[in-house]
């Protein structure tokens, strides 16, 4: 079998809840300055779920979607990856629950990624890798996130949100990804969830801007190292790349 080439993504599905609260709205309701959630944050609205809806429910339906929508073979997926930081169970993967949705096929490796924010591009990271690596079978791979980030009253509240996300990956996409990355990773308190008993976590808003601008630094400098293979030359951010996409509310 030859080599995977022009690994990347596939095909794409979203799925994000009817319910929102205007943040106009919000910001009324909050007594603050008009512009500070609609412009300080860059957001319209706030998606959230009712009881009826959970993270395994939003995983569901967005594979399915993905699924029906582009016609996929469901014995051509040989790896699932989700990243979530949503918890229902601290055992029970959110993966085995979305296998009920490929029928007979079980041999499908892969497992959840928990991790705040990063959850979900690690996950794609893996998916990426096994199409490249030896172990690929010549089947395509799929990558679930979603989260339900809420949030106690307070300046962090409206930064909450709910959605998810399905990406077929394999080769030969119209989506390609660059084999070059620049990563890294510390040790903080930054954001954090050490109370099993409450879905909120504990938020150091202005120290989390600073890990974060911190991680975006140090990611670039990586990256361009390995582009330049010169330490301390960068790569020209308007020369080099077309687009650039940052976290959000936290863009730069």
């Amino acid at each position: 079998m030859s080599r995977p080439q022009n690994v990347g993504i596939k095909a794409i599905e979203v799925y994000i809840p009817k319910n929102y609260v205007n943040q106009a709205e919000l910001e009324k309701f909050d007594e603050i300055p008009s512009g500070k959630y609609t412009i300080g944050l860059g957001q319209t609205n706030m998606s959230f779920v009712d009881d009826r809806e959970d993270i395994y429910s939003l995983a569901l339906t967005v594979t399915s979607r993905l699924l029906e929508n582009y016609n996929v073979d469901t014995n051509n997926i040989g790896r699932l990856e989700v990243g979530t930081e949503t918890l229902l169970d601290k055992s029970k993967s959110v993966k085995s629950v979305l296998m009920q949705l490929f029928g007979e096929n079980t041999d499908i490796e892969g497992v959840d990624t928990m991790n705040a924010c990063y959850g979900g591009t690690s996950a794609v990271i893996n998916a990426i890798s096994w199409v490249e690596s030896s172990s690929w079978d010549g089947r395509d791979a799929m990558v679930v996130s979603g989260d339900i980030a809420i949030y106690s009253k307070g300046n962090a509240r409206p930064t909450g949100g709910v959605g998810a996300v399905a990406l077929l990956i394999g080769p030969d996409a119209p989506i390609v990804f660059d084999p070059t990355r620049g990563s890294f990773m510390e040790h903080t308190y930054d954001f954090y969830k050490p109370d099993f008993t409450s879905e909120y976590p504990v938020v150091d808003g202005h120290f989390s801007l600073t890990c974060y601008t911190r991680a975006i630094d140090q990611c670039y400098q990586a990256y361009s190292k390995k582009i330049t293979k010169e330490k301390g030359k960068t790569v020209g951010v308007y020369d080099h790349f077309d687009y650039n996409a940052f976290h959000v509310p936290t863009y730069i």
